[in-house]
């Protein structure tokens, strides 16, 4: 049976005091959660995952990083490696994020290679994918996300598979307020699912979690999380906020 998760992306905010404050604040939140089959992720800034990773070490909340480089060591400044990663315990990395494709040039050749070397360190991967919104209303979205798929993960093995998470996130509806409808997000995922089906096994397909990530919040997460192919969601803006996150983590 696949997981559910909900992980929240941290991005670039909070600071060391506000990182210990409010994974505090979700760790008091969840104590009393029955959490079955259920998994809740945080991923804070580089800077603060050693200090996080401690804080959580055993509560339910796991801590990831939000990129890495493909890359196992030289002269990369500002880089940090998968190795490096292991080194202070994190098992999971956030990879193709639309933030880092857009602002940071990643391709789809580059997120390959990402993706082969976290899995060379045993790391799972959170593979991010989706379209901007030209893409949707050119009616691309399908073509754009099969493409991402294929070319970053497509060349793995069956059993490399046991460490990818998908991730769909339309572009147009992260941190826009727009949000793709649960409809629409059931639609992309079986398809995505689907898709894997097909290139591999209906049984390794089924076994893949998909997240949704795209402004999903208290008031929308049940309904979401309800859709038959959508098992949780990587969470932005409403993981900075305890409640939200906690709110968002009883939805699953």
């Amino acid at each position: 049976m696949r997981s559910k998760i909900v992980a929240g992306n941290w991005k670039m905010n909070n600071s060391a005091k506000e990182s210990k404050k409010l994974v505090k604040q979700i760790q008091n939140n969840i104590t009393n959660l029955t959490l079955e089959n259920t998994r809740v992720i945080v991923a804070p800034s580089f800077v603060y995952l050693q200090k996080v990773a401690k804080k959580t070490k055993g509560s339910p909340i796991e801590v990831a990083a939000q990129n890495m480089n493909q890359a196992a060591k030289g002269a990369f400044t500002g880089e940090i490696s998968a190795e490096m990663l292991k080194s202070i315990h994190i098992d999971t990395v956030i990879l193709g994020h639309s933030e880092r494709r857009e602002y940071y040039g990643e391709t789809d050749a580059i997120l390959a290679e990402k993706v082969k070397a976290a899995l060379a360190n045993n790391l799972e991967i959170i593979f991010c994918f989706g379209e901007v919104l030209e893409d949707r209303k050119s009616g691309k979205h399908f073509e754009v996300v099969k493409s991402q798929i294929t070319n970053a993960l497509f060349d793995l093995s069956a059993e490399d598979w046991s460490n990818i998470v998908l991730a769909y996130e339309p572009v147009w509806a992260i941190g826009t307020g727009e949000t793709a409808s649960p409809d629409q997000a059931q639609e992309m995922h079986a398809f995505i699912r689907d898709l894997v089906a097909q290139k591999y096994t209906q049984h390794l397909a089924e076994n893949v979690s998909i997240l949704y990530g795209g402004s999903v919040k208290p008031s929308n997460a049940e309904e979401i999380f309800s859709k038959a192919d959508v098992d949780g969601g990587l969470i932005g803006g409403a993981s900075l906020n305890a409640e939200d996150f906690t709110a968002i983590i009883k939805a699953i």
